[in-house]
């Protein structure tokens, strides 16, 4: 009788020694529990830059996608978007909302560099992630010094370089005209080109005029550019403004090589309302697959992503790359909280965004997503491409490491 209490005692304190040991291997911040994640993110739904808010969109359907499959390790993703309207005081309110409010475990592609820039040590100073971003600053990617803040897309200064190489090797006498956004966004841009044409930067560029993002139009800036003699353009612009240029330029029957940054790069956003024609022969450059291009529309990773939108985001363009863009970037962060496991703690969150190594279904052949916690930069390979009235021809070697 003895033995058997005995051998009874044992057993029960085996079960709470395991009860406790799995109990333990869950570690929860705020926003995490048993049942969901709540994930922050802020888009420009409004103001000039409302383009973007196909991105927003996308996420949000990507994330009803793996809801309905049952979430991630059993978890449902709670997914709070909310407007900013591209206004850096607007994203310092919804940031703090997000934060101390809704609790969110981390804030994922914001979008925009002043926003990002105006909420940067706000969330490094609250150990929050601020994830993926949706900018290609090059500020993003400092691990040092800013460990809670984290890039996605290949960054400015990188692309700008790959425009300046091919410059100075198809056209070394361009004389060159730059517009460009006056903030961080179109500044680092501008640093990369300058940096990649080098000594030749001061000659070669013969006109530079920067507009404000709160600008109606950039008409004026376009007639002065095209009064420099320029033959060559660097178009350092926000899809709205992307568009007017474009028109305007084949307005004013002006026709320079003309390349185009790759965040305005979208057929359905800016090439079909500046008018296809007047795109033809524009040059830009590309990481993720053109829903528009013959080539990447078959087989099984496209036709996975044509299900998604038919299922879960029925509203969305079939033309619009900014839907394959936040198809992408919402697998990325499917992938970091898988990684995560039991341990969504904001510092386990950071630490698995910086160990990834993957490619992923609609990034271009030769585009992977890599990182290491002294690599903040996610994906840097680039490919340059050329449009023909209908959609982005790739050509060339991919760029980058």
């Amino acid at each position: 009788m003895q033995m058997k209490s005995l051998t009874v005692a044992l057993a029960g304190a085996a079960a709470l020694a395991f009860g406790g040991q799995a109990l333990a291997q869950k570690k929860y911040d705020p926003g995490a529990s048993d049942k969901e994640v709540v994930i922050g993110h802020i888009n420009p739904y409004s103001g000039p830059a409302s383009a973007y808010g196909a991105i927003g969109k996308a996420i949000g359907a990507y994330f009803d996608k793996v809801n309905a499959e049952g979430g991630v390790n059993g978890r449902k993703i709670k997914f709070i978007s909310v407007d900013d309207g591209y206004n850096p005081a607007k994203t310092v309110e919804q940031a703090r909302k997000l934060v101390e409010q809704d609790e969110v475990l981390l804030l994922f592609q914001p979008l925009g560099t002043p926003p990002n820039s105006a909420i940067h040590k706000y969330m490094n100073d609250r150990k929050v992630p601020q994830l993926f971003v949706a900018t290609g600053a090059t500020k993003w990617g400092d691990p040092k010094n800013f460990p809670w803040t984290m890039g996605w897309q290949p960054n400015y200064q990188s692309e700008a370089k790959i425009y300046a190489a091919h410059i100075l090797e198809t056209k070394p006498n361009a004389k060159i005209a730059v517009l460009y956004q006056n903030d961080d966004y179109g500044k680092d841009y501008l640093k990369g080109f300058e940096d990649g044409l080098g000594d030749k930067a001061k000659t070669m560029i013969v006109s530079k005029l920067s507009y404000e993002v709160t600008d109606p139009t950039v008409d004026s800036q376009m007639v002065s550019l095209k009064a420099s003699g320029a033959d060559t353009f660097f178009n350092i612009t926000t899809p709205k403004f992307a568009a007017q240029a474009i028109k305007k330029a084949a307005e004013l029957g002006w026709k320079p090589t003309h390349y185009l940054n790759s965040v305005s790069n979208a057929v359905g956003a800016v090439m079909t309302p500046a008018g296809l024609e007047n795109g033809v022969g524009l040059i830009t450059a590309g990481y993720i697959k053109d829903p528009t291009d013959p080539q990447f529309q078959k087989g099984k990773e496209y036709e996975d992503w044509v299900a998604w939108m038919k299922k879960y985001h029925a509203q969305g363009d079939m033309k619009d790359n900014f839907n394959v863009y936040g198809y992408t970037v919402a697998q990325t962060l499917v992938q970091v909280l898988k990684q995560a496991g039991d341990n969504l703690t904001r510092e386990n969150i950071m630490k698995q965004a910086a160990s990834l190594d993957m490619t992923l279904p609609m990034l271009l052949p030769g585009v992977n997503v890599k990182t290491g916690p002294d690599d903040f930069f996610p994906i840097e390979r680039e490919q340059l491409m050329k449009f023909d009235g209908k959609t982005w021809q790739l050509f060339g070697k991919v760029y980058g490491r």
